[in-house]
């Protein structure tokens, strides 16, 4: 009997789970969910024959060592900090491991060892990255075998509530870690443009979004995400003349956020005393500086802001609560944590509500063994989860992570190393799958003057 242990059950992970025990009769495996919150775990197990729940604490080392290597396969969904601790305990023990998060430096360190130790550590296999990554592999290595010369690159992603469910303000649900919300532009972001490197410092990351239409969507609003140059090189597109990676909103969303992060909010480094006692009224009265005007909290924020004091972005910020006067009762000892215990409370997905997720791919391509005819390829995904159900989200990122871990424990992936899903042997079959699953990317071509 294979088993299969999976770290972390939160909102991203149930169909994950369930699919993993939807295949152990079949190919006689047993999983193992562990999360710090027992209970939630056990949820995901339910009472499943082939399946339990422990609890699970990143700060036990020996219990990390101890499982991973009772174990002979590691499904990491934990928060990405973590990734490297777990890649190198499955080093250590000879266990492969896949993982939804980016792959960092520290992972590519490890793929000398991996080798030899004749496992493979896959992350990036989740929804974005993952699903982006694989779909956009295979257009470019299709493109290639037909002679074409890609100028330009742009690819979104976003996790959104349906059309039909974006009643609240914000016009956004928290269906995965909020964490990566609350501080989504802390390492800004750089990206290149008609041949020009433009470099967004993190405060000003939700003041340069732009509008992406999307197929059956309509106007959308993107925002650039972490380091698009680096896949220049992921990709092999060292001449393209624009490469963007980039966030997808509904319009509105930037402008709200951006002043959340202008106030210094989303801040994860500085302690606040007695932050469970506190308001958030009392949390950003800390930070307006001594200049802020007004006989109110409301009126400092909006002068410092320059924003009006009854206009949209103000009603947003009153909607999320940050002038509230209750306690706000997280654990926790940060602004940050302040804002992710905020969004929880006002952001979630209805009960009868549905969420969504998109991947859009757009490529201007050149054939120059065809008197130097031109295209532009637009690849869009889009799935919808079930009103009171699984979330798309859940199904995008936990689906590609269960079929590579169903795939490496069959023998069906065959490398060894560290990688990510560009390499054809991973992501020809995990994308053959997925479409099996239903979860397909329509594609439209058209030429270019």
């Amino acid at each position: 009997m294979k088993k299969i242990l999976v770290l972390g059950a939160g909102q991203s992970a149930p169909f994950l789970i369930q699919y993993l025990l939807r295949h152990a009769d079949e190919h006689d495996w047993f999983v193992t969910v562990g999360d710090l919150d027992i209970e939630i775990a056990r949820s995901r197990i339910g009472e499943h024959h082939r399946g339990n729940a422990i609890f699970f604490d990143m700060k036990d080392t020996l219990l990390l060592a101890t499982e991973v290597k009772n174990a002979d396969l590691v499904v990491n969904f934990m928060p990405p900090t973590f990734q490297p601790l777990i890649a190198w305990e499955c080093v250590q023990h000879g266990r492969s491991m896949v993982s939804v998060s980016y792959r960092p430096q520290a992972l590519r360190d490890l793929d000398g060892d991996a080798r030899q130790k004749g496992i493979i550590l896959l992350p990036e296999m989740g929804l974005d990255p993952g699903i982006d990554v694989m779909t956009a592999a295979e257009i470019i290595d299709r493109v290639r075998a037909k002679g074409g010369l890609i100028e330009s690159f742009e690819s979104y992603g976003g996790g959104l509530p349906s059309p039909d469910n974006t009643a609240n303000p914000m016009k956004y649900v928290i269906t995965w870690n909020p964490r990566n919300v609350v501080m989504a532009a802390e390492e800004g972001a750089q990206y290149l443009l008609d041949g020009k490197i433009k470099i967004v410092p993190w405060h000003a990351v939700f003041s340069r979004s732009w509008p992406v239409e999307v197929r059956d969507i309509g106007t959308m609003e993107g925002y650039p995400n972490r380091d698009s140059l680096s896949y220049k090189e992921i990709f092999g597109l060292e001449h393209v003349h624009t490469m963007i990676r980039g966030t997808l909103r509904y319009p509105g969303w930037s402008e709200t956020w951006g002043q959340i992060v202008k106030l210094g909010l989303p801040n994860e480094h500085l302690r606040i005393p007695d932050l469970e006692t506190r308001c958030c009224r009392e949390i950003v009265e800390m930070f307006l500086p001594r200049s802020a005007s007004g006989s109110t909290v409301e009126q400092r924020v909006a002068n410092f802001l320059n924003i009006s004091p009854t206009g949209a972005i103000m009603g947003n910020l009153k909607w999320l609560g940050l002038f509230s006067e209750e306690a706000l009762g997280v654990n926790g000892s940060t602004a940050a944590e302040a804002l992710v215990h905020l969004l929880k409370q006002k952001l979630f997905l209805p009960k009868d509500g549905r969420d969504m997720v998109i991947i859009q791919h757009v490529m201007d391509v050149r054939y120059p063994d065809e008197s130097d005819r031109r295209e532009r390829i637009t690849a869009t995904f889009t799935d919808h989860g079930t009103p009171g159900g699984m979330t798309a989200m859940s199904r995008a990122v936990g689906m590609p992570a269960a079929i590579a871990a169903k795939f490496i424990l069959t023998g069906k992936i065959p490398l060894t190393g560290s990688h990510i899903p560009t390499h054809p042997s991973i992501y020809e079959p995990v994308l053959r799958e997925l479409e099996k699953e239903g979860l397909n990317f329509r594609e439209e071509v058209v030429p270019l003057d």
